[in-house]
């Protein structure tokens, strides 16, 4: 073990994390712990129909904006950030669980990446199976709104792990990263373009459709399995507007791989007539 992997294990063992990706029985041990965090990523609606008691309601729109340019989801600022996580009572000392509220996955790990450009990753886990597992499970769910917050922390970003569209193409021809396109299979074929200007994808990229990465259970798959899914070089990912792509993202340092998210994703890259698409 490297020194630095010495160092987060000893902090993740004195918050009583389990790395990454918790089970539901870890979490339910932990409700009520003072520097707990729990938040439930979705809408009003599935917020009020019930969540895990003392979840705070995170929406997509909440940490996402839409640029200049008309792209789509982009990383706010991060003092913007800053302010609507500290509503929701993110601090310096926080343990935080994401968790799905409804069917969109993909939605609750952009966040998880979020609070992982915001230098939190490490104390940020998101929750298997989400509140569909929860519930399956017959555990209790709250319909009690909580007021707003007024915590703060201290943000510490990383620039690194945003990808752009002029670093990526620096980098197709380059080995020792993996594009991967975590669109399904009909968007990556070019079957269809979809909402974007062209059809087709990044050349050189592989296809891991973000669903795959994910049991009937709706769980995640063994480590093993998405090893060989992901493969063990450092990732570049990304998809329509830079969403589905965080679960390939989060399944990458899930397996502690280095991992970048190309967050303008194929809306901008097939925006830009001079970039080639295959």
């Amino acid at each position: 073990m490297t020194k630095l992997g010495a160092i987060l294990t000893v902090m993740m063992g004195a918050m009583g994390q389990q790395g990454p990706l918790v089970a539901t029985a870890w979490l339910a041990g932990q409700i009520g712990s003072p520097d707990l965090v729990v938040l439930h990523v979705g809408t009003e609606k599935d917020y009020a129909e019930g969540h895990i008691a003392g979840a705070r309601l995170v929406r997509l729109m909440d940490i996402g904006v839409t640029d200049a340019q008309g792209l789509r989801l982009q990383l706010p600022a991060v003092d913007a950030l800053q302010k609507t996580l500290g509503v929701v009572g993110v601090s310096d000392t926080s343990r935080i669980v994401v968790y799905a509220g409804n069917v969109s996955v993909q939605s609750a790990t952009r966040v998880w990446f979020t609070l992982d450009y915001l230098g939190l990753g490490n104390r940020s886990s998101l929750l298997d199976g989400g509140l569909a597992a929860w519930r399956a499970e017959g555990r209790p769910v709250s319909t009690e709104t909580s007021a707003p917050l007024a915590a703060s922390f201290t943000a510490k970003p990383r620039p690194e792990l945003v990808a752009t569209a002029d670093w990526i193409r620096s980098k197709l021809a380059d080995p020792e990263f993996v594009l991967i396109d975590a669109r399904t299979e009909e968007f990556y074929s070019g079957a269809s373009a979809g909402s974007m200007p062209r059809a087709g994808r990044i050349p050189g990229a592989r296809n891991v459709p973000f669903p795959s990465v994910f049991g009937a259970d709706g769980k995640m798959k063994p480590k093993a399995e998405l090893a060989r899914m992901i493969g063990s070089k450092p990732v570049v990912t990304y998809c329509h507007i830079g969403q589905q792509a965080t679960v390939v993202y989060f399944v990458a340092r899930y397996l502690g791989l280095e991992a970048r998210l190309y967050d303008g994703s194929f809306q901008e890259w097939s925006g830009r007539k001079e970039l080639p698409v295959q």
